[in-house]
């Protein structure tokens, strides 16, 4: 599979396409006055603690509070001498879901975040394992890290284990084992990656753990060092930071995260990546920068457009994010998607729509829905659905056919780099899953409720407004309406309506 990025920047925004054959398939959007948070590291200050919810609220200079829960505190102490560097039997599976699951727009995004550290030195405090309100105090401050930004009403969502990611490296400074992406497969390879991070580890005393990101595959260890180097300058730098800023009373930036355009040469390019695409002088000079520091490979495949037509134009993504807004997804067989989000959830509906089948109707039903699988893990990619999502399948009868869409769809799934869990097909052909929710969805990004009915797509009938003026009721009347309404209304009082 080849696959490009495109890079457009202009006055507003900074947009990144990942085209997978020249299909859409992700997009990011970064506001130049609206910057994401995630993987943002400050000095906050708790401004309230609520026991009953075990959470508080920390201020980190945005509009509004972020939210902190306990299980999103740093638990464990640090690790002895003895066991400082001993791998847990199931890092593996725990690691691994925290990683490469989450990595695209979010630097790997893990739920990990930073420690509370001490003035004094850069050790990280242990935090004993009590209740929020005997952890946190009102005007303390914190080091956090954010891992969900602001969602409609709701604010950042934060944590106190620090992740710093790097092309192929996440150092977790808190944690105390190492571990593998799941993308990586062959065992051979896993072990020689656990074995020469346990080896550099030790060589240059670092402290913490580690996560071998999917880019590590294949990587020699002179680079894997150079990451370690890199990462551990970086944690020394945030705990110099923190301490100069502890005399400030304000809430406070210790660490901001790439912008998108560097971002995603950390973590969108690959081997299978054909191109880098950049319409701007100025980012495409940064691009290349970046790259042959950190991403050597890439360097040569990026490349400066400089059309006088749009970037995205030429290669139909702007056509592609319009189709994204829309309910309804065609199907190329005939059938369709409808698309419904919602503050609690998403809903997904398949519909055979034109496609008639040739067998029979159970044959029909099934090829719709094995080619809806792979039209739902797209359109769950570009328009970034998260929290909960019903798929509503059409009704299959027998159970291979059940079995035969459910595993398409776990394979499609795997392209995603959100976390993702479904469940088995019910009876009424229904499957529920969740998709990690980092960012707004491509629809909350570009649209905005309407102005008249409020979002909540309806609006009251023509015959309901009007029914409820009569002219004989009064001598005179006065009414500034809709050209459609006033037309209703004389139709009504000349008895042609009805």
């Amino acid at each position: 599979m080849s696959e490009e990025l495109l890079i457009n920047i202009s006055p507003m925004e900074s947009r990144v396409a990942v085209l997978d054959n020249s299909i859409l398939g992700e997009i990011y959007i970064e506001r130049h006055n609206k910057l994401g948070l995630v993987g943002n590291i400050y000095l906050g200050t708790v401004v309230r603690v609520l026991p009953g919810m075990q959470a508080a609220f920390v201020d980190i200079g945005q509009s509004r509070t972020a939210f902190l829960h306990v299980n999103d505190m740093q638990r464990e102490p640090r690790p002895t001498a003895e066991n400082k560097n001993k791998v847990p039997e199931d890092s593996d599976q725990k690691t691994d879901n925290q990683t490469d699951n989450t990595i695209r727009e979010t630097a790997e995004n893990l739920t990990v975040t930073p420690p509370v550290v001490s003035v004094k030195s850069t050790e990280v405090v242990p935090v004993s394992k009590t209740l929020i309100q005997h952890r946190l105090h009102e005007s303390q401050r914190i080091l956090v890290q954010v891992t969900k930004d602001q969602l409609g009403s709701k604010g950042a969502r934060l944590t106190t284990n620090i992740s710093l990611p790097s092309r192929y490296l996440v150092y977790l400074p808190s944690s105390d084992h190492i571990g593998i992406s799941q993308r990586i497969d062959g065992e051979e390879e896993r072990t020689r990656l656990k074995s020469e991070l346990n080896s550099l580890m030790q060589t240059v005393s670092l402290k913490g753990g580690l996560i071998a990101r999917t880019a590590a595959e294949r990587v020699p260890v002179a680079k894997l060092e150079e990451d370690i180097y890199y990462l551990l300058q970086l944690w020394r730098t945030i705990c110099a930071r923190r301490q100069e800023m502890n005399q400030h009373q304000s809430s406070e930036l210790i660490y901001q995260e790439l912008s998108l355009p560097l971002r995603s040469i950390r973590d969108l390019v690959h081997a299978d990546t054909e191109k880098v695409i950049v319409d701007n002088t100025q980012i495409y000079e940064q691009v290349r920068y970046f790259a042959k520091e950190f991403v050597p490979f890439v360097y040569d495949r990026i490349v400066h457009y400089k059309a006088e037509q749009s970037l995205f134009d030429v290669h139909r993504v702007e056509d592609d994010l319009r189709d994204a807004l829309k309910r309804r997804v065609d199907l190329k067989s005939g059938g369709y998607l409808i698309i419904d989000q919602t503050e609690a959830m998403t809903t997904i509906d398949v519909n055979t729509g034109s496609f008639v089948g040739g067998r029979s109707l159970e044959d029909t039903v099934y090829k719709t829905n094995l080619e809806a699988t792979h039209a739902i893990a797209r359109q769950l990619r570009l328009r970034n659905l998260g929290g909960i999502i019903i798929l509503d399948f059409i009704d299959m009868l027998e159970q291979q056919h059940k079995d035969d869409v459910l595993e398409s769809l776990q394979v499609q799934l795997t392209q995603d780099y959100a976390k993702t869990k479904i469940t088995q097909v019910s009876e009424l052909g229904l499957v529920e899953m969740t998709r990690k929710r980092t960012r707004e969805s491509l629809g909350q990004q570009l649209c905005e409720p309407c102005s008249t009915c409020h979002g909540r797509g309806f609006v009251k009938q023509l015959k309901q407004c009007v029914s409820r003026y009569s002219v004989k009721s009064c001598a005179a009347l006065a009414l500034t309406i809709h050209r459609r309404s006033s037309r209703l209304l004389l139709m009504r009082q000349s008895s042609t309506y009805y």
